[in-house]
Parts: C-alpha cells; structure tokens; sequence
C-alpha cells in the first residue's frame, strides 16, 4: 500500500542496480522507474541469446514483473532540477531522493520485450546463414560473442579484430594470453593492434578492410566496440560539474553525487576506480537502498554505509563449458570458471534475486 506522505524516489535507468534499487524499496517509499525500455536485462546473457534466441526468453524480463508497486515512465530522462526529472516526453517527475543508473548508452535497442526477443532471432538467423563472421571489438562483449560462435558453429570461420596490443584490456594480460589461447585452439583468428573500417566495405558488404591493409571476407558482421556512458544528458544539468571528461559521475563514498545530498548515482556510470562488472553494480545498489532507508527514517548520517572499490576480479565466457577468470590471486581458465559462470551464465541465481521463479 502506497501512502500520500511517502518518500519520493526516482530511480532514473532500469539496468542491474537501478532494477535493484526500485525492487528493493517499492514497498518502502513512492518509487518511480524511469527507463526507456519496459524491460530489464541481465547484460551477461545477451552474448548466449544470440546464438541460442529462446535463452532471451529468461534473461528479459519486464520491470513490471519485479516492480510491482510502483510507478514505471518508459521514456528517457532529459533534464532535472533540484526537485524534479524531466523526460523525454515531457513529464516531469518529482523526488525527495534521485538515484541515476543509466549505465551505457545504447541506442540499437528497442522498448518493447517483443521487439528484444525478434532482435535475438534476426542476429541467430544471422550467424546461421554465415559462412564467416567478423567480430569488431576484443573486449568482454567481442571476446564472449566469438567464444559462443566458435563452440556453437565450430563449422563457420570466426574473425576477431581488436585495435588493442592484447585481448581484454580491462584484465591483466594472463587473461588476455589465456584467451588467446583458447581462441587458437578453435581456430578464431584474432588480429591485433588493427582496426576495421566500416565505411570501406566492398563485395556487396563481404570484404572489409583493415587499418593495416588486411582484407577480411566474412558474411556478417558484429560491432562489440565500448558504448558511451549514459550522462550525456546531464551535460546542461545542474550536475555538469559532477561529470568528468570520460563521462563518469563524481561520487562520495557513500555513493551520493558529489554536493548533493539527496542524489545518489550507480553502477558502470560512476567514477569508481573498479572493473565494471555487474556484481559491482549490484553491490553498488545494496550500498544506497541501505542508506535510503536510513534516510528516510531519519537516520544519522554517520551512520550511512560506505562503499569501498571491488578487487580486480572478472569471469568471462568461452562458450559453454569453459571461461577465463581474473581472481586476486591467480588467473585461470578452462572448465572450473566455467562452471561458475558459463553454464547458466547466473540467469537463475539473478532471476531468483528479483523474487523471480529462476
């Protein structure tokens, strides 16, 4: 039940720790999510619905389904004041507290949860009707959409091109030699430190050509470059001064904003010095519900919890059965990560957090 005096929280970005967040205290204030998409996504999952399509049909979920007592805006925010969100379309939403998980920005994809699973055919339909495929991007989303295709149609000729001097430069480089390694014994060919421009496609959209003069025939092909951070639309806002120059929001130990007491930010989105990686994003959301509630009630400020930046510990996917995971104090790879992540990919485990059958 909803009360006319309840707290007003705007949760503005419906990822992993703005979903977190909403869930969390829908019951406990007057929550409202604004997100332009009416779904939530676990982001470690889309590499496998790409070429397994009905895998989406567990790892998409509507917010309605988790957030079931509060207000959903489907539209993006646009602009704030020192009370109110404004969207995209207009509508102007006040709050007593703000929290801004926007993450990355990513344009391609579509409101509606129809719309995401037919986007994860097309793709599937895709790859099948392939012979080669051509991989544009050496991080975590380009390595684990080379390593679901490789073990999935071991038959197609995979290309990774990556404008870095290793794989993965966000881990250490046993990761990346690891990886490298087990792209090689399945035959990925990986091509480093060059680039590919797109504009210069020719053969009807079949040969593409590199930075150092390589041609490279594949039939399609995936962008898996970094996405922007989701703060652009903060740069005429009263928070311009809290966004660096990369686009990373200034925030205090405690998560707030900086100069803003009633404004919290989470998530990929933050100045946090820390891998970004979903588990951090969630603990993130664990931190401010906790001190949201404290607030709310009235609580000391001293009595706020803190947030300390995670080690530098990463799992990522090679297919199915194997992955490579950067642990504080070893690197390792092959069937045992994998068991932890690559089966399942924690679609159960996270679904199961939403109070969701897993």
């Amino acid at each position: 039940m909803e009360h006319k005096d309840a707290q007003r929280v705007v949760v503005v970005g419906g990822g992993v720790a703005g979903s977190v967040v909403a869930k969390s205290l829908q019951f406990l204030a007057h929550v409202t999510l604004v997100d332009p998409k009416e779904y939530f996504e676990i982001p470690w999952a889309c590499l496998r619905s790409m070429v397994e399509p009905s895998f989406a049909e567990r790892s998409v979920i509507k917010h309605r389904e988790y957030f079931t007592n509060g207000d959903i805006v489907i539209s993006a925010a646009a602009d704030l004041t020192e009370s109110e969100v404004i969207t995209a379309d207009g509508r102007r939403i006040p709050y007593d507290y703000l929290v801004i998980a926007t993450g990355h920005a990513d344009p391609t994809l579509p409101t509606t949860l129809p719309d995401r699973l037919n986007q994860y055919v097309s793709d599937c339909e895709k790859i099948k009707a392939a012979n080669s495929v051509l991989i544009v991007g050496g991080g975590p989303t380009g390595v684990e959409l080379a390593g679901e295709i490789a073990v999935d149609f071991p038959e197609k000729k995979v290309t990774l091109v990556h404008n870095g001097p290793r794989l993965m430069e966000f881990v250490g480089p046993k990761a990346s030699d690891k990886t490298l390694k087990w792209f090689e014994s399945k035959k990925v060919d990986v091509k480093l430190e060059q680039r590919v421009d797109l504009n210069s496609i020719s053969d009807g959209g079949k040969t593409f050509q590199t930075s150092v003069g390589d041609s490279i025939e594949a039939d399609c092909h995936f962008l898996c470059t970094a996405k922007p951070l989701g703060t652009a639309w903060l740069k005429d806002t009263m928070l311009k001064d809290q966004v660096d120059g990369r686009g990373a929001i200034k925030v205090d130990d405690k998560l707030r904003v900086m100069g803003h007491n009633n404004i919290f930010a989470i998530g990929d989105i933050t100045d946090i010095p820390e891998i970004k990686q979903g588990f951090f994003a969630h603990s993130h959301a664990d931190v401010v519900v906790n001190n949201l509630k404290l607030l709310m009630k009235e609580g000391k400020e001293n009595k706020m919890k803190t947030y300390k930046a995670g080690s530098a510990v990463a799992i990522v996917s090679l297919g199915r059965k194997d992955a490579v995971a950067q642990l504080p104090f070893a690197t390792v790879s092959g069937r045992f990560p994998g068991l932890i992540k690559s089966g399942d990919l924690f679609v159960g485990k996270t679904r199961k957090q939403m109070g969701l059958h897993p």
